[in-house]
């Protein structure tokens, strides 16, 4: 979506991540097949930054990967805060495990492996802040369940909005990935109970604040 010599240029003036930060990206691009799932290090340091101004006591993130962005999302949690990440693919458990053990937040982040969309249901608590990065046909789904489990004031940011320009050309493409970002776009857009801003940071993210008022 943005031209290489201005994500160059972005990246550049950038904070530089931290060594953690550095070697998960660095793995994750010797070690899985489709790297470019990580968020990395522009997105990760504006999911920090927004955890950070908020310092919530609470997160949710649906779908982590190799851990990049929880890792980034957790330094901003208060002393007593937690951030529970759902991760679907079991062979990346050992190696989420590994990541997160070597952060400064490690006791308060903890690690689901399963679907989320049965696991959503079962939380008790409810999540200041919550991001999405999952199975983009369930994202219409994700968003009904999390919702409701987001506080009213609370943020949710749901990353691949743009899909690379797919969401132009919804009715032209046959993918479900395209349609389930497609609806979950509309459905956020038509929802009284948030307000949103669409952001072009990577593929797109969509920033929601959920009314107080609810």
């Amino acid at each position: 979506m943005i031209d290489p010599a201005l994500e160059q240029y972005l990246d550049d003036h950038t904070s530089d991540e931290d060594f953690l930060m550095h070697e998960v990206n660095r793995r994750t691009h010797l070690t899985t097949y489709y790297p470019r799932m990580l968020s990395g290090k522009v997105q990760g340091k504006f999911l920090e930054f927004i955890s950070r101004m908020m310092k919530p006591k609470r997160i949710l993130e649906i779908g982590t990967f190799t851990g990049y962005s929880a890792l980034a999302l957790a330094k901003g949690l208060t002393k007593e805060g937690k951030l529970i990440t759902i991760e679907i693919n079991e062979e990346l458990e050992n190696t989420l495990h590994k990541h997160f053990s070597q952060s400064e937040q490690a006791q308060q982040i903890e690690l689901i492996i399963g679907n989320a969309l049965e696991i959503i249901p079962g939380l008790t608590s409810e999540f200041d802040l919550i991001f999405v990065d999952g199975d983009k046909e369930q994202y219409p789904n994700y968003y009904r369940l999390a919702i409701e489990k987001l506080k009213p004031g609370g943020f949710m940011l749901i990353d691949n909005v743009l899909w690379s320009g797919k969401v132009l050309n919804a009715e032209a493409s046959s993918e479900k990935e395209t349609a389930g970002i497609v609806t979950l776009n509309t459905m956020v857009t038509n929802d009284p109970r948030v307000e949103q801003v669409m952001l072009s940071i990577r593929d797109g993210i969509l920033m929601i604040r959920k009314n107080e008022s609810l």
